[in-house]
């Protein structure tokens, strides 16, 4: 199956390849509040390697809690699309809400629920954890998602 997205302008688009639609989690951390603006961000955690991106992209670096992270925005428009971090070697975290099919994304867990918005009500019985999980405890929940 090929997914694809872009930036908000349209000079950066990208091509997901994977055998199985992404699985899609909500982080609710202050930082992700902030950077989108919004009362979380939407993210699908995918090997690196299944993500091709092609325009004018610009990639910042971090440091945060140990961990280095990369992130790739559009030189232009400066959406942010995808980063690495040394939490999770090999893989990619994409910004799903760039998908092109975006409205049909779902949640399949949700991370740092001790910072969420107190408006805002989870659905029952999909995985939650206060802060960032395990990555055994998140392995899990991504296999209880796929089936």
């Amino acid at each position: 199956m090929t997914l694809t997205g872009q930036c908000r302008c349209s000079a950066v688009r990208y091509q997901l390849n994977t055998d199985v639609p992404p699985a899609i989690y909500a982080c609710h951390c202050t930082d992700c509040q902030t950077w989108s603006g919004s009362a979380f961000a939407l993210h699908a955690l995918l090997p690196a390697d299944a993500l091709t991106l092609s325009g004018p992209l610009t990639t910042y670096a971090y440091e945060l809690n140990g961990q280095h992270a990369e992130h790739q925005v559009c030189s232009v428009c400066h959406t942010r699309l995808c980063n690495t971090t040394t939490a999770a070697p090999g893989m990619k975290v994409l910004r799903a809400g760039t998908l092109d099919e975006s409205r049909s994304l779902q949640p399949m867990a949700h991370i740092w629920v001790s910072h969420k918005q107190p408006w805002l009500t989870l659905p029952e019985g999909l995985p939650s954890w206060p802060q960032s999980p395990t990555p055994q405890a998140f392995g899990e929940a991504l296999m209880a998602y796929a089936g």
